[in-house]
């Protein structure tokens, strides 16, 4: 039965010479495997829309369970400042290949499809990648069942004298239970909170330090690598990028 369903691709391989396997991210089903058959075909009308962040309208023959077949897609947004941009591209391939992970852990397909959509589109409005990154980051840990403790420090309780910020213990600390961790600037745990309860959407400016900006990204990496067991290759060459200054 041929079936309307929005969605975005977030994996592509080949099947056989001429064809690809697509993993296609939608509200509805979450994550479904579709066949894009004679796609990798220059003349084919597939072509041009069965590659990784195809956002659109997809027309497919629909089998529960099973690998459906790919008939047409109707492109809801090109997304060109992405794909003509290899700082956005690396961003945006980065963030599919973490939601592909964290959809295998959650029920919550489609509250991690908004996330997910709203994020891509920003990028492609030219909104600071890193920033919008991060957001998302933050807020995919709540599906991942570890979350930072952002509102009071992690050991006491305390919601006062708040001084800084551990990947280590799982969130704030205030000056009576930190040891030995690093201060950090007040403004890196202003703006967590912030990227916590930010709908994403309705962004409509970002005007941050960069020195903000890396610390934030510097404590969310080490979260994750702390906290998930999620490590992916695509996001080294991300900082890779901060480390040569070609993204600060």
């Amino acid at each position: 039965m041929l079936k309307d369903i929005e969605g975005i691709i977030l994996r592509e391989r080949d099947y056989g010479e001429s064809s690809k396997i697509l993993d296609l991210f939608t509200k509805e089903y979450g994550v479904i495997g579709i066949i894009s058959k004679g796609s990798k075909k220059i003349k084919s009308k597939l072509s041009g829309v069965s590659s990784r962040l195809t956002y659109g309208l997809f027309h497919i023959y629909y089998k529960e369970d099973k690998l459906s077949i790919l008939n047409s897609v109707d492109i809801y947004n090109p997304l060109l400042n992405i794909r003509n941009s290899i700082i956005n591209i690396s961003f945006a391939t980065y963030l599919s290949e973490l939601v592909h992970q964290v959809l295998n852990q959650s029920m919550k397909k489609d509250e991690i499809y908004n996330l997910f959509i709203n994020s891509i589109l920003k990028i492609n409005e030219s909104y600071d990648p890193l920033v919008i990154t991060n957001i998302l980051e933050l807020k995919l840990l709540k599906y991942l069942g570890v979350e930072p403790i952002l509102d009071r420090c992690t050991i006491c309780g305390k919601s006062t004298d708040i001084v800084t910020i551990s990947a280590d213990k799982n969130g704030l600390l205030c000056n009576k239970c930190r040891i030995n961790e690093k201060l950090v600037d007040l403004k890196v745990i202003k703006y967590l909170r912030m990227y916590y309860y930010l709908d994403i959407s309705k962004i409509s400016k970002i005007d941050m330090d960069s020195k903000i900006k890396n610390a934030i990204d510097d404590f969310l990496t080490e979260y994750y690598n702390t906290h998930t067991g999620i490590y992916l290759n695509c996001k080294k060459f991300i900082d890779d990028l901060k480390m040569v200054n070609i993204y600060v």
